[in-house]
């Protein structure tokens, strides 16, 4: 339903699981969208977040299928890789800490996630870091071709950090004036 929902052009809510420390989200306090769609950027920032229209977005990619889509990133086989290797020329970059180059002529496939230099900014997810983000990613890999969503932090309201606690959640998803079609908290699917 979550894939289909961000198939369908829709912005979704991800709140799931443990909070996540750091200067990105990477998947448990997250908004997501599909990154074939151009105008997602300007949607996003300008009707969820209200912030500038500037701002770019970045993918969170299935790791065995970031090698097929980005440049400098090694191919990964989870089944026989017994070693993940980290960063710049290796498999995985699960802290959206790598800005690499999107193999050319794919940046029109992902115009929500590219940025005007060519580079992404990707988080590559793993099944055995996080299941259920994981399985969310594939099925839209699925439905779409595309083996990536559009990942950035869940919080709409101007100066409050990334959502933690369920009421916060449900603050902000209310508080995009339903520029947020779906929260997905836990088992829990809330529709404005």
């Amino acid at each position: 339903l979550t894939a289909a929902e961000l198939a369908d052009g829709r912005v979704v809510a991800w709140w799931q699981g443990r909070s996540e420390a750091g200067p990105r989200a990477l998947g448990h306090r997250s908004l997501l969208a599909d990154p074939r769609n151009a105008s997602m950027v300007a949607h996003i920032n300008s009707n969820v977040k209200g912030r500038e229209a500037f701002r770019p977005f970045a993918p969170s990619v299935l790791a065995e299928e970031a090698a097929n889509w980005f440049d400098g990133i090694a191919p990964f086989h989870p089944e026989t890789d017994p070693e993940v290797q980290w960063g710049l020329k290796g498999h995985v970059s699960p802290f959206m800490s790598l800005t690499v180059h999107v193999k050319k002529g794919l940046e029109t496939k992902i115009p929500a996630v590219t940025h005007v230099d060519g580079t992404s900014r990707l988080q590559s997810v793993m099944s055995s870091n996080d299941s259920l983000y994981y399985a969310l990613i594939k099925a839209f890999f699925q439905l779409t071709g595309v083996p990536m969503v559009l990942n950035t932090s869940f919080n709409t309201i101007k100066s409050e950090p990334i959502t933690e606690s369920p009421s916060d959640a449900v603050r902000s998803f209310l508080h995009a004036r339903g520029s947020i079609a779906l929260l997905v908290m836990g088992n829990n699917l809330v529709r404005r």
